[in-house]
Formats: structure tokens, sequence, C-alpha cells
């Protein structure tokens, strides 16, 4: 097995030197917008699942069904949002850090305001995701040859490191479309083990996935965190905030060479997801019939369902490509996120790209930042897996529910209206925004027995709208929407 890990390893580092001649500041950042949009529409997949869903998704069967699948149909609305709506904006502005728009539309408070949360949201989603990798890799591989897991984790950053740092972009659109499809095939594989091992034929399958009380989808219960209108809506903003506001899903899209193909990566990559998520409740559901036939005891934890049938019941072969989807599936998200936050210190915290410096400058400004996200990244990896968690994923929207409501208030104020803000009363509304959101869920729940879910980020989110409206002087930013839209400022790159 662990030769098996060291050549999948070998394999990304390969087309990292394939891909990683050119070091310059705009294949670093936007892969010198030359990549092929189906190459990073099969790549995104995989950054957007990774290996919390590929834990998460199929235990959730055991608790609520298949209605995540209502959370997915809202995936497809709000990409059709971000590739009509956002792509356009960042395209015309002619963006490396999206970020740029905050500056733009408000002023360089609100700017810096917007990077840190987006810094610090990211820093903390992909930590624990990264956590995901370490956790297997440790339980599985490197726990048997007495590794610490501090070691574990710190492999799992140094490899990412050691793929990414020469070209960033340039190099990751290849390597998690390769991600990806190892991703994929595992999926496949897990599904045809299992239905392998319960004696049944395709036909046989669906109709038991069919006839199972736990394959409802629409759940209508006014009360229920799982009720359809709270999670489809509550889908639609996920995707926008963690996706469209979010730099390194949206670098990968601005490294296409037009819109129209980062419109068409979009579209293509978010229709997938109702399958790619119905695949994977439907290794839950076939999991759980073969524990009940075999006698065999489920973990009380849903997370452990797959891991446990990966190592001990579908074959060694299904164990070494769990370990590697695992792998595949967190290299994809992590890597995409540590590039993306290193942009947004060097292009709008530092400012090191609004002038072209020495190549030789540039190049060890990025790696120095690149060295210290990785330092800071590992850090926060640790410090979850010594809190730990119970549920992975319904853990991870919550964080992006108070992560990201500031930005999703501040992008959507900015583009559904034309009046400014003060610009110095920001960061105070973003910080606030979140504190009074948790405050309202604790008052709801204490007083109403209401539970919040998804539909957190909503709140958050307009939260931060109302304040900014109450804040602003009054007056219609039409002056500044022209500049916007007529005089876009040129790449930095």
């Amino acid at each position: 097995m662990l030769l098996t890990i060291l050549l999948y390893f070998s394999l990304l580092l390969l087309i990292s030197f394939l891909t990683g001649r050119n070091r310059s500041n705009s294949h670093f950042f936007l892969g010198s917008r030359r990549s092929l949009w189906y190459v990073v529409a099969i790549g995104m997949v995989g950054s957007s699942v990774s290996g919390v869903s590929l834990v998460s998704v199929p235990g959730m069967v055991l608790v609520s069904g298949f209605t995540y699948l209502q959370v997915a149909m809202g995936f497809i609305i709000g990409y059709v949002v971000v590739a009509l709506v956002l792509m356009p904006l960042y395209y015309k502005m002619n963006l490396t850090s999206i970020y740029g728009y905050l500056e733009k539309r408000f002023g360089p408070q609100t700017h810096r305001t917007g990077v840190w949360f987006f810094i610090l949201s990211k820093t903390v989603t992909s930590s624990v995701k990264m956590y995901i990798a370490a956790l297997v890799l440790q339980r599985f591989v490197f726990e048997a040859y007495g590794v610490p897991m501090w070691v574990t984790v710190l492999l799992c950053v140094l490899i990412i490191w050691l793929y990414t740092f020469r070209s960033g972009i340039g190099t990751i659109v290849w390597t998690d479309a390769l991600q990806t499809l190892v991703l994929l095939t595992t999926i496949i594989l897990m599904l045809f083990q299992v239905t392998k091992s319960l004696n049944l034929s395709l036909s046989e399958t669906i109709q038991t996935i069919k006839d199972s009380p736990m394959s409802q989808v629409f759940e209508f219960d006014r009360i229920s965190d799982r009720n359809f209108f709270k999670q489809f809506f509550s889908g639609i903003f996920i995707v926008i905030v963690m996706t469209g506001l979010s730099q390194d899903m949206v670098q990968s899209s601005l490294s296409c060479r037009t819109l129209r193909e980062a419109q068409k990566n979009m579209l293509c990559y978010g229709a997938a997801f109702v399958p790619f998520n119905l695949l994977l409740l439907s290794l839950g559901l076939l999991f759980i019939v073969f524990a009940d036939r075999h006698g065999i005891t489920l973990p009380e934890k849903a997370d452990e369902i797959v891991p446990l049938f990966a190592s001990k019941w579908l074959g060694y072969g299904v164990n070494v490509c769990f370990i590697i989807g695992i792998l595949s599936a967190t290299f994809n998200s992590a890597d995409s996120a540590l590039t993306a936050i290193v942009t947004s210190l060097y292009v709008d915290i530092f400012k090191k790209g609004q002038t072209f410096e020495a190549y030789k400058t540039a190049y060890w400004h990025r790696t120095l930042l690149y060295l210290t996200v990785c330092f800071v990244f590992t850090l926060i990896t640790l410090a979850f897996h010594h809190i730990g968690n119970q549920s992975i994923l319904d853990t991870l929207y919550r964080l992006v529910g108070y992560a990201y409501g500031p930005l999703l208030g501040l992008f959507a104020f900015g583009i559904l209206t034309r009046r400014l803000i003060n610009d110095r009363l920001t960061p105070y509304i973003a910080i606030a925004s979140p504190l009074l959101t948790y405050a309202f869920e604790a008052a709801c729940l204490y007083f109403f027995n209401y539970h919040f879910g998804y539909e957190l980020l909503l709140l958050n989110g307009t939260l931060t709208y109302t304040a900014l409206f109450l804040s602003n002087n009054g007056i219609p930013a039409i002056a500044k929407q022209k500049t916007l839209r007529h005089k876009p400022p040129q790449s930095r790159f």
C-alpha cells in the first residue's frame, strides 16, 4: 500500500515538473489564461466535493436519507448565477484577485475586510478537509509504523507545496483533473464491489435503492432543518459564496481563455453535482443494506461507515483505492486553497502584483508567502485534530455560514445596489454580523425551539447587507459604477 501511495505522489510531482517550467506571476496566478475549460471543469468537481463528501455524504443516509439531494438541486441554480452574473463581472474587470472588485466599488477598508474574511474562512475550512486525508493516512498506513499524527499532517502539506509552489494554477488545473478522475473511479469501484457482494444486478440495485424508505429525497416538515425550502435555497447561496465569492474556485475559472469558456466550465461542472451526490448516497444506502444482511454493527459516527467498509469488507484493492481517492479529493481542494490564499496575500494585502518586479524577487516573495501559509495550515489542521468533531460535513457548512456570510452581504450590496457605504465601518460590520447571527440562532432555539440549518449563511449575509444599507451616506454610486462599467482595470500580470 505504501508503495502505491508513493507512486501516486510521484505522478503528481511529475505533472508539476512538466507544467512548472513557466514561473511567471501570470502563469502562477492565472495559468497564463491558457487552461482548457473542460480540464478545469473536471478538476473543479473534485475541488468542490473533496474527501469530506466521500466520507460524510454516504453516512448521511443513516440519519437523513437522500434529503441532501435537496441541497444539490440548489447547487445547480447557484452555478447558473455564478456563471451568468459573477463571471462576466470578473472578466470585464480583468481581475486576478476577485476581491479587487470590493476596492473599486467601495474602498480600501472594505477590500481588506473581504480579503481577510476569505483567508480566514478558507484556511479553516480547508484545514477541516486536510484533516480527513491526514486521518486516513494515519489510521491505514503510518500508525503501524509508529509515525505521530503531526508528521502525517506535515507530510501532506509538504507534498502539496512540492507540486504547486513552482507554477500554482498552471499545475493545479492538471493535477486536479487527475485527482477528480481518481475520486470518481474510487466511488464506482466501491459501488461495483458492494453490489457484487450483495449479488445484485444493475436493475436489482436500482430497485433496492428505490424501495428503501431511506431513499426519500423531499422533506417538507416546517420545523425540520432538512426542510426542502431551507436546503434548496441554502444550496444556492452555498455555491454562490463557496464558488463565486471564493478566490480558489474562481481562480481556476479565470485561467480559461475567454469568458464563454469559463461559463461553459462553470455550468458543466455544476450540472454534475446531483448525479455525483446521488452516487455517494446510493453507496451509503447499499452499505447499510449490506450491514443489515450480514449482521454488521454500524459505527456510532456516520462518518466512519465508509472507512469501515473500505478497510474490512470490500477487499484490499478497494481499500487502496479508497485511500488514494481520499488523498486525491482532499489534495484537489487543499492545493487550490493554498494557491488562492497566497494570491490574495500577494495581490491584495502586500500589493506586490501592482507592478512588475524583477523575476527573482517576485518568485522568492511568492515562495516565502507559500511557506508561511503552509505552516499556518499545518497548525490549524493539528488543532482541529485535537478538538475533534462529530459530523464533518455539517461542521464545514456551519463554518461556511459564519465565515462567508459577510462576503455574501458585501458582494450582494455592491451588485444589487448603486449606493456607497461608509468604508471605515465595514470591518466592524463584518465582525458584528456573525456575532449577531450566533445570538439570533441561540434565541430562536431557546424561545421557539427552531433549529437553524444551512440557512445560517442567508441570515448572516442579510444582517451584513442590512447594516451596510444603514451605514451608507445616501449618495447613489452612479459615477463609480460608470467607472467600473466603462474602465475596467488592467491586469496586474
